[in-house]
């Protein structure tokens, strides 16, 4: 088949008004009974078997039949994908020519570049929406976008607004439409600050009421970037359930909440609340570049006040007017689930959910206003969703903004006594994970850990180590059930005696119940990464918490550590070791003279430089001048290896060999500031630690007393928690070494 054939089929599969939308869009008719009919008669007319007739108490949904049929197909009739036309070849090719310009940044200079955007503006005049809705043009365009001026950004966005929402549901324009949203959220940032302002000092404005005499050019009076997205909001309102389903303007809607919230939309670490789909980030990462302004994207942003009081008036406007089979579909709806589940989480924060008839409360069938009712539909509603693709999703998102009142209750319906067979389900476990770590208090954990802890053998040792890592990161956020932890682990490995207990530390890396490690060929075991996480988590633990682990730690011999240091998960244990506030200086230093006529070995290697360079962040001066002689007679070797030239570098080995004082005495002073800042943050640190060391002692039980030669009992005071390694210090030591590069001087 020829491309141009194929073309056309996708053409019309997505084209114009008869594109039909039933199957992404929830609806609240009773679709059931219009798409049978054809079949019944068919069947009767053949003879064939016909399905007795369902009450309507049987269904486990019901169906709302106040007039939404005719509400749906009007919108449908009003909302068709923007067309304005083919573009002109002429201005196409021209377009296409900018990209090469864009590709190859054939730019001298920052003016070059600045003249040569508003030509294009200049262009493009009058046929902006028009480009939006070609394939090519409009990738072309969300380049231009992101070296184009506020102001620039301001007018196209103003451009859109009477059509703003058919640009959404269009295949290429929703994806401009987004891009310019994304843009506007860091120029609404200075726009609060009042760092914008409607001049330009380019030749002329693109607009052409400017002055082309090389001074300040007034541009034509626009909407700011407030009015300009209240706007929006108050246009999409309207048809907000249609755009939901819609599998373009959903995306739209996303943005558009996140800019009015100010919350971060470009979240690194979590890749599933991610606005642009994997292909799209793909191709944006290779093709589109990363323009630096998009950076703040990753942080929260400063907004308008009124848009929080436009926001809370469409989540509660929406929310309202939504029905509760409609609310129901969007839950499994693979394109309206994501806004349903942010549309929530915004309610949360502004204490919106949870009320009787609230959105949540519809989504569960009434579960927040009536949970102590029992309805036999609801919870086997809500059961399936457990076990749904999409959704498991919505129900990990509730499980992290519920409140210690639902996620009981969820707990108690659904969780407690079917635990086994939720947490082996290969979906279901993942939301039984998100109620683990969301746990709200220390009773709700310690019940938790209760009906989990005679399971971890089987959770550990059958690829679910993930829920006894959920139950392990609550232990370490509500500083509590560290010890019931350590005796379920300790009960799940089969390690019994002390001896037994002192390879804690190999069991969890790899994995293995004892009787297994020990007949097992060391050199050929492997780390496991879920064994390696649990391992980082527990040496958060205070007090007699982590003390299993960090003693097994040090009953390893000194080749086996250094093994671990130059393998991809054995060197994140030891840097969680060194890094961690809760670990003892003592325990550290037993790491540190491992180092000793080790260091230009580490390194060299990959994996290995890094604990090293974790070590020069936190030894002292007398450790770092005995590391830096070693290092100093293997210059050479290092210098030709790829990581040990980085070594050198940060340990500043040439102002070493030139000027040993000097380098001693920057050493000295960035000590200094590690300890003043450590007498401050290490009494903001150890307030809330001293506070719960008693509720972390109260559970000990007989098992962890014998676990290690110093038993873990509740008369055992608190270790001191040594916090020289503070995180918030390093990044002020890192700004310090820059500002004194230049002259090795220490900063007065």
């Amino acid at each position: 088949m020829g491309a141009d054939k194929k073309r056309k089929i996708r053409r019309g599969k997505r084209g114009g008004d008869a594109k039909k939308q039933t199957d992404n869009m929830p609806m609240d008719v009773d679709t059931d009974v219009h798409m049978a009919e054809p079949e019944e008669s068919t069947s009767k007319s053949d003879g064939g078997y016909v399905a007795p007739p369902m009450e309507t108490s049987d269904s486990l949904f019901y169906v709302d039949t106040k007039g939404g049929l005719e509400r749906m197909e009007e919108d449908m009739e009003k909302i068709s994908p923007a067309s304005y036309g083919l573009v002109n070849p002429d201005l196409q090719k021209y377009i296409k020519s900018c990209e090469e310009m864009l590709d190859d940044s054939r730019f001298e200079s920052a003016e070059d570049r600045e003249i040569f955007v508003n030509n294009v503006y200049t262009e493009m005049k009058n046929y902006e929406l028009q480009l939006t809705t070609d394939n090519s043009c409009s990738l072309i365009l969300e380049k231009i976008f992101g070296i184009s001026s506020d102001y620039q950004i301001r007018r196209f966005l103003s451009l859109t607004r009477e059509d703003i929402v058919r640009l959404a549901v269009h295949r290429f324009s929703s994806h401009a439409i987004q891009t310019l949203l994304l843009l506007s959220a860091v120029a609404l940032e200075r726009e609060v600050r009042g760092e914008t302002n409607d001049f330009d000092t380019s030749a002329a404005a693109e607009d052409g009421d400017g002055e082309a005499n090389g001074h300040q050019a007034v541009r034509t009076q626009l909407p700011t970037f407030e009015e300009l997205v209240l706007e929006i909001a108050k246009t999409m309102t309207a048809h907000w359930t249609y755009l939901m389903a819609d599998e373009f303007a959903s995306h739209v809607l996303r943005v558009l909440l996140l800019v009015m919230s100010g919350r971060p939309i470009e979240d690194q670490t979590n890749p599933k609340g991610a606005v642009k789909s994997k292909r799209s980030a793909k191709y944006a990462e290779e093709r589109n570049g990363a323009p630096a302004q998009r950076q703040a994207l990753t942080q929260t942003r400063e907004v308008p006040a009124s848009f929080g009081r436009a926001l809370k008036k469409l989540l509660s406007t929406t929310s309202a007017t939504m029905s509760d089979i409609v609310a129901r579909g969007f839950i499994n709806n693979t394109v309206g689930s994501p806004v349903l589940q942010l549309m929530i989480d915004l309610q949360a924060e502004y204490a919106q959910a949870e009320y009787a008839g609230s959105l949540l409360d519809k989504c569960l069938m009434g579960l927040v206003s009536e949970g102590s009712v029992e309805n036999s539909r609801r919870d086997a509603a809500i059961r399936l969703m457990f076990e749904d693709v999409v959704g498991s999703h919505f129900l990990q998102s509730v499980a992290r903004i519920a409140s210690q009142k639902l996620l009981q209750t969820i707990y108690d319906r659904y969780v407690r006594g079917n635990l086994k067979a939720l947490a082996f389900h290969p979906i279901a476990n993942f939301v039984v994970q998100s109620v683990f770590s969301n746990a709200k208090s220390e009773r709700q954990l310690k019940a938790m850990i209760t009906e989990a802890g005679p399971m971890f053998e089987s959770l550990l040792f059958k690829n679910r180590p993930g829920v006894v890592r959920a139950l392990i990161d609550s232990c370490v956020r509500l500083n509590a059930g560290h010890l019931e932890i350590i005796n379920a682990l300790y009960a799940g490995f089969g390690a019994k005696s002390s001896d037994e207990r002192k390879e804690l530390i190999n069991l969890l890396a790899f994995l293995l119940k004892y009787n297994d490690f020990v007949n097992a060929d060391y050199d050929r075991l492997q780390f496991k990464i879920q064994g390696a996480l649990i391992i980082q988590s527990i040496l958060q633990f205070p007090g007699d918490g982590n003390e299993p682990i960090v003693e097994s730690f040090s009953s390893q011999s000194p080749e086996r550590i250094l093994s671990w240091c130059k393998d991809p998960s054995g060197s994140r244990i030891v840097e969680a070791v060194l890094k961690s506030p809760q670990v003892s200086a003592k325990s550290k230093q037993q790491v540190f003279a491992l180092f000793s006529g080790r260091c230009s070995e580490l390194s060299m290697d990959k994996f290995g430089s890094r604990i090293f360079e974790t070590f020069w962040d936190i030894a002292d001066i007398g450790q770092k001048e005995k590391a830096i002689q070693e290092l100093v007679l293997q210059e050479t070797q290092l210098k030709d290896n790829f990581f040990g030239r980085f070594v050198l570098r940060n340990c500043r080995v040439d102002q070493y060999k030139r000027r040993a004082e000097e380098w001693r005495e920057r050493e000295r002073g960035l000590e200094r500031k590690k300890l003043m800042f450590n007498d401050i943050l290490g009494k903001n640190a150890a307030a809330p630690a001293d506070a719960k060391s008693s509720n972390s002692k109260k559970s000990v039980g007989a098992d962890v007393s014998a676990s290690s030669k110093k038993p873990l009992s509740k008369d055992k005071p608190a270790k001191k928690k040594d916090t020289s390694n503070a995180d918030e210090i390093d990044s002020l030591f890192k700004k310090s070494q820059s500002r004194t590069s230049s002259n090795g001087g220490v900063d007065k």
